[in-house]
């Protein structure tokens, strides 16, 4: 059984690789502080680095052993809970 798992995907990888080190903020989809001399990306580019970061990971053939597999699902359920 094959498990796709990411781990770099998300919005905090996706602006740490476009402006590395950048302080930032974002609510509901839009940055509401930027504290960095370089221009803030656009939701867009963001978009598009993550669907980047996807691609990437998607091509690395990783080998989870079982109990890895249960601790992220134990992990995603902890997070659904608690955002519920």
């Amino acid at each position: 059984m094959e498990h796709q798992i990411f781990r770099l995907y998300g919005i905090e990888m996706a602006v740490q690789l476009l402006r590395p080190g950048a302080r930032w903020e974002i609510t509901n989809g839009e940055f509401t502080r930027w504290d960095d001399p370089r221009p803030c990306p656009s939701m867009e580019e963001v978009y598009w680095m993550m669907e980047e970061i996807k691609d990437f990971e998607k091509r690395i053939p990783t080998i989870w052993l079982p109990e890895q597999i249960e601790a992220f699902k134990a992990a995603a359920h902890q997070f659904e809970v608690a955002t519920a």
